[in-house]
């Protein structure tokens, strides 16, 4: 029986059959780091995007209920300290996010 069904995927040529994620080979062949020594990481806007802060927040807070109700207390506090995190993350894009708004106003205002 022959399948019908449409590829997932689109074929793409390779160079010297060798894929590169970002271009992050320098010239004499070697990766580039940055100043800790790590490769470059890229996050996708993740962490900048509040909705995706807010959701990650609640999953953490979320799996510390599970832990400490199976009776996980350690489980439990680690997930807390990632809530948190996120938590300030979140406070911080929202403060960022007001103080734009703020300034759009005051040069709405100037205008007139």
């Amino acid at each position: 029986m022959i399948n019908n069904r449409r590829r997932n995927f689109r074929s793409r040529p390779q160079n010297n059959n060798y894929r590169r994620r970002n271009g992050s080979m320098n010239s004499n062949g070697g990766t580039n780091y940055n100043s800790n020594g790590n490769m470059n990481f890229n996050r996708n806007g993740s962490m900048t995007n509040p909705h995706n802060v807010e959701k990650t927040m609640i999953k953490f807070q979320q799996l510390a209920k599970d832990a400490q109700a199976n009776g996980d207390p350690v489980l439990a506090q680690n997930y807390l300290q990632h809530a948190d995190h996120y938590l300030r993350r979140y406070n911080e894009l929202s403060d960022k996010r007001l103080d734009k708004s703020e300034n759009k106003l005051e040069e709405l205002k100037s205008e007139e």
